[in-house]
């Protein structure tokens, strides 16, 4: 593999646990080539293409669940990091820490993308994922995608309506024909954060919805509920060894709305559902459904390798030496729960690699 990479730019390393390179920390072991410059990416790409070997792209690792096996063919480390700002954008390199990339806005008194702040992995993995939090989403404020179409080894920017945006997905997502090579984002140069659209975080500032405050007061707050939830990564805390929110928040078609109604009636009697619109249907919350099936933080107790966060519901986590088939494990127990009680398939939100949820 060397020998077919010379000249490329990229480091090869053979055998490398890919658990050291994942936010939950598991996965076996593979041949990984880290490229450390776009120029290194796109030729590193064209020669694995060209010689057909097995492609698996890993940046930040914190939305991904690989399985235990060792890995074919090839992982390619995204491992670029140039950040620039202009008047009124940042541009960032796919490799580029994605916290990092809203902290160095918001120290330059931007405004835009602080309700993002704290979220794990990769600049480049925003778009593909739709990445949200806070009422905010990357298809909100995404000017363009630099992309290497690896069917024909060009590269070229995409606007995002060309990137069919949805929730926690894009045309990007499940699929592997276009690397993201760079991403670029509005911002407000008068330093005033995004319009506030959830209540918990308006709550916190002292605001009403729709009103702005600071981004680095937003930042701040943003970085503390994250933190309570075990959301942002701390490597002394095992409820942060997880891939986030495990689970996206489901959406019921309009039809199919009043049977999950009943159905919670039935299990629950009349009690509040948190519910919102959504496109041709309801949003119910995951987090809630899952706790409400009887799996409440901390499942299944102590002594479980992997368990839902002490924090959060929403979260699996690694508690130290859990495997990947560990998580797959606690995944299908919820998921079958859910469904069991409530006839709604919750949907997992990390892509998994030679695994099945």
């Amino acid at each position: 593999m060397r020998q077919l990479l010379a000249g490329t730019g990229a480091q090869v390393r053979s055998a490398v646990a890919l658990a050291e390179l994942t936010t939950l920390r598991v996965g076996g072991r593979a041949t990984v080539a880290e490229c450390s410059s776009t120029e290194a990416l796109v030729a590193t790409v064209r020669a694995l293409d060209a010689a057909a070997v097995p492609v698996l792209l890993l940046a930040g690792g914190s939305n991904l669940l690989i399985s235990d096996d060792d890995i074919p063919g090839v992982v390619v480390r995204i491992a670029t990091e140039v950040v620039e700002l202009g008047a009124d954008t940042v541009t960032a390199e796919a490799g580029a820490n994605w916290d990092a990339v809203v902290a160095k806005t918001v120290r330059a008194g931007f405004g835009g993308l602080e309700c993002l702040s704290g979220i794990p992995g990769s600049a480049g993995a925003t778009p593909v994922q739709n990445v949200g939090a806070y009422g905010v989403e990357v298809a909100n404020l995404l000017r363009r995608v630099r992309l290497l179409d690896r069917a024909t080894g060009q590269t070229h920017w995409v606007a995002p309506g060309d990137l069919a945006f949805g929730y926690r997905t894009s045309r990007l997502k499940q699929r592997d024909d276009a690397v993201v090579l760079a991403v670029e984002f509005a911002l407000d140069p008068s330093g005033a954060s995004a319009p506030l659209a959830y209540r918990e975080l308006a709550d916190r500032l002292g605001a009403a919805e729709g009103e702005s405050r600071p981004a680095a007061a937003v930042r701040d707050t943003v970085l503390g509920l994250r933190a309570g939830k075990g959301m942002v990564l701390d490597s002394a805390d095992h409820d942060t060894w997880s891939a986030g929110s495990f689970f996206t928040n489901p959406i019921v078609p309009a039809d199919q709305v009043e049977r999950v109604r009943a159905a919670i009636r039935q299990q629950l009697g009349e009690v509040p559902v948190p519910e919102f619109p959504a496109a041709a249907g309801v949003k119910f919350s995951a987090g809630w459904l899952i706790e409400r099936a009887g799996f409440g933080k901390g499942f299944p107790g102590p002594e479980a390798v992997a368990r839902l966060s002490t924090k959060h519901t929403l979260a699996l986590t690694n508690r130290g030496t859990a495997t990947a088939a560990d998580i797959v494990a606690l995944a299908r127990t919820v998921r079958d729960g859910v469904a069991d009680r409530f006839g709604i398939v919750l949907t997992p939100e990390p892509v998994t690699v030679g695994t099945e949820i």
